[in-house]
């Protein structure tokens, strides 16, 4: 029940100060209703409970305030009504009923609860909202696809080039690093364990399966995720602040076709690319660390690479990346026509597309382990 509706929310507070007696008076401010105090019930108890028992309370200057605010007063003045004390004649009847009724416990668990479900269901509706967002978004695209398949001088092949560049091209040096550690790195750790077992021999399986049919396509999308992705939510974030999306549209130039199916396209291209040069440099820095580890020379090592890795793990990992170039850049896309006109919705969709780009590589491939969990293992 709230008592007295203000059209301005001020949220519960406690003013301290004296009367002209040196008395102490506290001015309980605000919206004192359940929904305003679920967020500061532990700070207001607090504060209540350090305040004298002959203080005079002035209630005045409440705005709201229903049966979880007046309990949480009444057990503050010691579970009786306090002898000094100013509030207005409709919060009097309140103040009565609690009186005259039995006690009712402030629901501090409630509320916690509360909040924790209420937390919960929004998670929940905003993760559909952004599924339905994406599938219409890839909805638009297909069908932009389809109409530059059966018109192919319409399909902006300069920007889908230029994406190539940047996504493939350019990020060739960052993968060859992170790769050739990568691979470094596992040798060196596997040989410590084979070695043993006296089975450094199997170091290529070893390394054959992991780098091609996992790590190689899982670490390159990550890194574009984190590179292109991100690169391609701020610049769209930054066409959406400009205004210049809206223009596009007064134009009646498709920004589906011109702006987002190249990216998506450029990325499908490159990532598979890329995939291939990790898996290639990372196997390199395997054979080196395993010729220093294991003696394991390196023509044995590439020899021996085929019979140890069917060639169906190439043909699943360039498949994944092909799939996660995708993903990548459609929630790149999505993430960035979601931009806001102001410099922080811009940071914090940036952020959302990296975050988001890599969870659903990770869940990707989880489903593609299980899928073909039997294809391309001996």
């Amino acid at each position: 029940m709230q008592t007295s509706e203000a059209p301005n929310w001020v949220p519960p507070t406690l003013s301290v100060g004296r009367t002209a007696e040196g008395r102490s008076l506290v001015n309980v401010i605000g919206a004192w209703n359940l929904r305003s105090m679920e967020s500061v019930v532990h700070a207001l108890r607090q504060q209540l409970a350090d305040q004298a028992q002959d203080a005079q309370w002035d209630l005045s200057a409440i705005t709201r305030l229903d049966h979880a605010g007046a309990m949480m007063l009444w057990r503050a003045w010691g579970k009786r009504r306090a002898q000094h004390l100013v509030m207005r004649p409709e919060h009097e009847g309140l103040f009565a009923h609690i009186q005259a009724g039995p006690e009712l416990a402030v629901p501090v668990k409630q509320i916690e609860r509360r909040r924790r479900l209420w937390a919960a269901g929004r998670a929940v509706v905003t993760l559909g909202e952004h599924i339905i967002q994406v599938v219409f978004l890839l909805g638009r695209v297909s069908l932009a696809f389809l109409e530059a398949v059966r018109h192919p001088a319409t399909l902006p092949w300069r920007e889908i080039s230029a994406n190539v560049y940047r996504t493939g091209a350019q990020a060739l040096g960052i993968t060859a690093l992170v790769g050739f550690l990568i691979g470094v790195v596992l040798s060196y750790l596997s040989a410590q364990q084979l070695k043993a077992y006296g089975a450094g021999i199997f170091i290529i399986n070893l390394l054959g399966i992991a780098v091609v049919r996992e790590l190689g396509p899982v670490l390159a999308a990550i890194l574009v995720a984190g590179r292109s992705g991100s690169a391609m939510t701020a610049q769209l974030g930054v066409m959406r602040v400009t205004e210049e999306i809206d223009a596009m549209s007064v134009m009646g130039i498709p920004y589906t076709l011109r702006l987002v199916l190249p990216r998506i396209v450029a990325l499908a291209i490159s990532l598979p690319l890329i995939v291939l040069w990790t898996n290639a440099i990372a196997l390199i820095g395997g054979m080196v660390s395993a010729r220093y580890e294991l003696d394991i020379s390196v023509s044995y090592f590439i020899s021996e690479l085929p019979n140890a890795v069917p060639v169906a793990n190439l043909w699943l990992g360039l498949g994944k990346g092909m799939v996660f170039g995708i993903l990548i850049a459609l929630l790149a896309c999505h993430f960035g026509l979601r931009i806001q006109p102001n410099t922080e919705s811009l940071g914090v969709g940036t952020t959302n597309s990296v975050v988001a780009a890599i969870t659903i590589v990770i869940v990707v491939d989880a489903i593609f382990a299980v899928l073909f969990s039997g294809i391309g293992v001996a």
